[in-house]
């Protein structure tokens, strides 16, 4: 099968595995992970755009999330599509890698991860899907998917926390901007995810500042 076939294969394969998902982390979250890719990719040389079309549309596939937190899963199912799709070996081992070390949650533990372009491509993309108008609207979604309350004054954002303490927090979803989407502008990697990210960022400042307005009731 040619490349243009696995692409097909994997959109149809993907689509399947999410169609029931509705936490922000959709088919729709995939696709646009997968066009902020390539729209990252145009701005930088000598980029393996097959790596990218596939590490962004099976960079969700078995999150733990949605596995009670199971690390294995996604791993084992990636690895079994890649097989199935007979996947180069080189090839596999890059898209694999990017999944595996791409999230934030991976990055609070500050372990050092080799980054090709096409890794750095992917996460950025990833990144900015969770800031911006989109990201508050995926915020609010998983907040409330979880049960978590919206705010909660008396409840402050807790900063420097491993990874294993992040997947397990119950807090309000506002806190999550301040534990993650406000960071996440001054760790893009490359020169487009950069300035893509201020313009979100500057979004979800002003709505920040207008949610705690109407929060006090000061119209």
């Amino acid at each position: 099968m040619n490349k243009k076939g696995v692409i097909k294969k994997t959109v149809g394969f993907v689509k399947k595995e999410f169609k029931d998902k509705s936490c922000g982390h959709d088919w729709w979250h995939i696709y646009r992970v997968w066009k902020l890719a390539h729209n990252i990719a145009n701005s930088e040389k000598n980029v393996d755009r097959f790596v990218i079309d596939m590490a962004a549309l099976l960079h969700d596939v078995g999150d733990p999330k949605f596995y009670k937190g199971d690390v294995r899963v996604a791993p084992r199912m990636i690895g079994s599509w890649l097989d199935k799709m007979k996947i180069k070996e080189n090839d596999k081992k890059h898209i694999m890698h990017i999944i595996a070390n791409m999230s934030f949650s991976k990055s609070l533990d500050k372990k050092k991860v080799k980054k090709s372009k096409e890794f750095m491509i992917i996460q950025d993309a990833d990144r900015l899907d969770a800031i911006g108008a989109i990201g508050v609207g995926r915020t609010f979604a998983y907040g409330g998917s979880k049960g978590k309350i919206m705010y909660d004054p008396d409840i402050k954002p807790k900063l420097g926390r491993k990874s294993h303490e992040y997947r397990k927090d119950m807090d309000p979803t506002i806190n999550h901007f301040y534990e993650k989407l406000l960071l996440l502008k001054d760790m893009m990697n490359t020169k487009t995810g950069k300035k893509i990210a201020l313009r979100r960022q500057r979004f979800m400042q002003l709505f920040l500042k207008e949610f705690y307005k109407e929060w006090d009731a000061k119209d």
